[in-house]
């Protein structure tokens, strides 16, 4: 039933984003900081120094955000493949590859109602620390030089933002279209990706089926939904990347701004290289494999029934 599938999927994304949150915060700092901006050396390099000067909770902001619309957007993610994948079959026979990745297309693109304005607000949140941190390094370097500008570098001591007085100034300043900044390159990401990864989870996990109307096992739906998770998180890397950059309000010191997709694209490409766009890669692929693996088992050991199950029935 479509409650049951909204359900599991927002379990699903609950439980996912708790367990690989930090990873997604540091995938979003690596891939923010540009050339001769670099504050971090690695996804270890950026947990600890987060640590250190943000204290342990500092690898979750952001998160809040994340928790609050994952759920809508989980459960519009694949309830959206499942409807498609229904309405795309003839007479219950197999899904060809073709219609599968139209399935995986149609999913892509209801989910960026969700993700965009969920994305927007959790990249400003977690990239936060890392300018902060910047500004306080040039600021030390500036006194130890005894440089005038020390103090015109010295980073103002004030409140944290919240993401929802980010929202109220978004709202204010540019309407609805504020929130949803950077709304093609998430398309040109989520797309490709529930194109790649929902067709290759269909055919991993019915590798795992003895029986083609029997369920796979829980660990086959698990792994099967790690595997075909990293390898989409890989391939639409660059576009990842794009998205961050453009979605970023608040940039570190001498960092490049960009106009649109191909601007970013062309500056990226010329200034930092091809391999900028594979910044983040392996952190997105971590945070991604086991996200959609516990997603699957969630999805398909069905809580939402047994929660529903337990309802209390109306008698006649």
């Amino acid at each position: 039933s479509l409650p049951a599938k909204l359900i599991n999927g927002g379990i699903a994304g609950l439980i996912g984003v708790t367990c690989v949150f930090p990873i997604d915060l540091a995938k979003t700092r690596l891939q923010n900081q540009q050339n001769g901006q670099r504050m971090y050396a690695s996804l270890s390099d950026c947990l600890i120094k987060t640590i250190r000067s943000e204290g342990y909770f500092g690898m979750y902001r952001g998160a809040a955000v994340n928790l609050t619309l994952v759920t809508p957007e989980k459960a519009i993610k694949l309830a959206a493949n499942d409807f498609f994948r229904h309405h795309l079959s003839k007479d219950g026979k197999k899904l060809t590859l073709l219609r599968e990745m139209l399935a995986g297309c149609g999913a892509g693109t209801c989910q960026v109602i969700v993700t965009t304005p969920m994305e927007m607000l959790k990249i400003q949140l977690q990239d936060a620390g890392r300018i902060a941190a910047q500004k306080k390094l040039m600021a030390a370097q500036a006194q130890l030089s005894s440089s005038p500008a020390a103090a015109a570098a010295e980073p103002a001591v004030g409140t944290r933002t919240t993401a929802t007085q980010i929202t109220r100034e978004l709202l204010r300043s540019k309407g609805i279209a504020g929130l949803y900044k950077g709304l093609g390159a998430t398309l040109l990401r989520d797309v490709p990706f529930s194109i790649v990864y929902f067709p290759l989870f269909a055919n991993l996990n019915k590798l795992g089926q003895k029986d083609p109307n029997v369920k796979a096992p829980f660990y086959v739906s698990f792994l099967s939904g790690c595997v075909a998770g990293s390898t989409a998180a890989v391939a639409v890397n660059p576009c990842d990347v794009i998205k961050t950059r453009l979605q970023s309000l608040q940039r570190g010191v001498n960092e490049d701004t960009y106009s649109g997709i191909l601007d970013c694209t062309k500056k990226i490409w010329q200034r930092e290289g091809p391999t900028a766009f594979f910044k983040g890669a392996y952190c997105r692929a971590l945070v991604i494999a086991p996200l959609f693996g516990i997603a699957q088992v969630v999805y398909f050991i069905g809580i939402a029934e047994f929660l529903l199950g337990m309802l209390p029935k109306h008698r006649a």
